[in-house]
């Protein structure tokens, strides 16, 4: 699945909108707050223009000195009310939004996890980022940003309205009329909007890829003089960054003076209409001196429609989009009525397993094998045979296409997966270690294990005489992925942390081919303690240490063309596995000559 196909339901704004209300209910006060504030401090925005009314009639014709000092007393409280009320709209506002961006971050994380490693196979980490973390940011935001900005322009709106209405009726006609048909142009922009917010998130993605991938393969970057080809690249997607900015101010900036350019023709025809009215006795200076102000107050957040309906359209995208990632089905999942198991009693066995990562072209094909209790089965065959496919199909990192893989005779897609995996250890070729200590790094296999039984690991895993050597011990920073440490120092913790989880299944796959002799002659040693009285299933790069395991299955072109005893396999005519063995010391024979 690669979520670039996770296409967002057409939904309409309402509908988003409800998705995202759970997310509000939670600080439904504190947001209510906010709105409720958001009133009072719009509806001050027609203090002034009603204000100016009464200062031209009485004050400048009237020259009533009361009502000037009045009004001036007034309208600095009346702004400064408003300025209060203000920072407390945008103080609550800020802080809701943040809260429910944190919640559907903490919900999508969560999401994430739940996700099978095709998923990751599939895309790139540039655009996880940005799906994951910059999509929520953008719908949680917005709605709040959005609900406060409609509420201030809304009411702002009314009461310039009340106040033209109250200066003129006839004046009012002409300007709500005009104030409709600047609306009309933002019907055009949605799906423009929509595009561009869209291609925005793969160039986003892009760019995140880039850095991540400077960051990750640093040392490739260097070894290779690939500093020219990395920049050319980056430069690559800041450009196409750039153009479609571009063709965003493109659609969009053209609406502002648009909106200036109708907005004039309504002042225009107020100021003329305005003038025969006042000729006319019809009304007073006063009066129009508010309508003014008033109509060009309420101009401005007409004006700047255009900017604000994108942002609100860009934050329904981000909504549509986070929304799809919430209803997107993750293909390894429980089934409703599974069960849970202790430990595996009795067998693991493939039955007619095939497997496939692209239709039409499978990967495992008819697959039958049985593995007792305490049995070690080593899976050896060339590269790309699909050994690795083999043990990670055990703890459901993949699922079958056909046929079936039972534990105990229960098929494991019938298993609660967290109960499936609590019984089964794995030790990759390059085992993942998490920034923190060592301490932390082993303890993720039993988060309550004792330091008798840390130490037992430890030892076991031959570490002991390396977290001896440390200043801190134990608690020594390893940095991200074990950065800090040696290959074989990461090897040996990653088996203490399989040690401790004491399951009763072992997947080694390829535990040692990364390494140097020395390295591996520790690391193996290790490894043969943390087999001992377990099930496993072992991928050797070199064949002299599966020699001892029950039993060894070849495999090549995803089908068991041998299985049995090393020494069984070695009495075989022109064998697979006896090929294999007599090429493979053929050439370390060589290498040491």
């Amino acid at each position: 699945m690669i979520i670039n196909e996770i296409h967002p339901k057409k939904e309409n704004y309402i509908q988003l909108y409800k998705r995202m209300f759970p997310y509000i209910k939670r600080y439904w006060f504190r947001a209510l707050l906010g709105i409720l504030i958001a009133i009072p401090a719009g509806a001050l925005e027609g203090i002034i223009p009603f204000a100016l009314k009464f200062y031209t009639d009485n004050v400048l014709v009237n020259q009533n000195l009361f009502y000037a000092v009045i009004i001036t007393i007034a309208i600095p409280l009346f702004t400064l009310l408003q300025g209060v009320l203000r920072y407390l709209n945008n103080y609550m506002n800020d802080w809701v939004g943040r809260r429910i961006t944190n919640d559907v971050k903490s919900d999508l994380y969560k999401k994430l996890l739940s996700f099978e490693p095709e998923f990751f196979n599939k895309n790139n980490s540039g655009f996880i980022l940005t799906r994951f973390l910059s999509d929520p940011e953008q719908a949680a935001n917005g709605v709040i940003d959005n609900l406060k900005q409609l509420t201030t322009n809304l009411f702002t709106s009314i009461a310039l309205v009340g106040v033209l209405l109250y200066n003129s009726w006839q004046l009012a006609i002409v300007a709500v009329l005009v104030l409709l048909s600047s609306m009309i142009p933002l019907s055009k922009m949605r799906k423009r909007i929509k595009y561009v917010s869209e291609e925005g998130v793969k160039i986003g993605s892009r760019i995140l890829t880039n850095y991540n991938e400077t960051i990750g393969g640093n040392k490739v970057v260097a070894s290779y003089n690939l500093k020219d080809y990395q920049h050319k690249r980056f430069d690559g997607s800041l450009r196409d960054a750039f153009d479609l900015s571009m063709k965003l101010t493109k659609f969009v900036g053209w609406m502002s003076p648009l909106m200036y350019f109708i907005a004039s023709i309504g002042i225009s025809a107020v100021i003329g209409f305005g003038t025969y009215l006042i000729i006319t006795k019809q009304i007073t200076s006063g009066s129009f001196v508010s309508f003014i102000t008033a109509l060009i107050v309420l101009y401005r957040p007409i004006k700047t429609m255009g900017n604000t309906f994108t942002s609100m359209h860009t934050s329904v995208v981000a909504i549509s989009r986070v929304m799809s990632l919430f209803d997107y089905k993750p293909k390894i999942s429980n089934k409703p009525d599974a069960i849970s198991i202790n430990c595996i009693k009795d067998n693991v066995r493939f039955e007619n397993v095939w497997f496939e990562y692209e239709e039409g072209r499978p990967v495992l094909k008819d697959i039958n094998i049985n593995v007792k209790i305490g049995e070690s089965l080593a899976l050896v065959g060339n590269s790309g045979g699909g050994k690795s496919t083999f043990v990670n199909l055990i703890p459901r990192f993949y699922d079958v296409f056909n046929g079936s893989i039972k534990i105990d005779g229960i098929d494991i897609r019938d298993i609660e997966l967290s109960s499936l995996r609590k019984n089964i250890s794995v030790v990759f070729q390059d085992n993942f270690l998490f920034e923190g200590t060592i301490r932390e790094n082993i303890l993720l296999g039993k988060f309550d294990a004792t330091e008798e039984e840390i130490w037992k690991v430890i030892k076991d895993a031959y570490l002991a005489e390396f977290v001896e050597t440390l200043e801190k011990g134990l608690d020594t920073q390893i940095g991200e992925r074990g950065v800090l440490l040696s290959g074989g120092q990461k090897q040996r913790i990653a088996i203490a942390r399989a040690m401790i989880k004491n399951a009763s299944i072992v997947i080694l796959d390829e535990a040692t081919s990364a390494l140097d002799n020395r390295s591996e002659a520790i690391v193996q040693k290790a490894l043969d303690k943390l087999m001992e009285n377990k099930t496993v299933f072992v991928i050797a790069h070199r064949l002299s240490t599966v020699q001892n395991a029950s039993r060894i299955a070849v495999i090549n072109e995803g089908k068991i063309v041998e299985i049995g005893t090393h020494a069984e396999l070695m009495q075989v005519e022109n064998g697979s596995y006896k090929n294999l063995y007599y090429s493979q010391f053929k050439k370390e024979d060589t290498a040491v000559l």
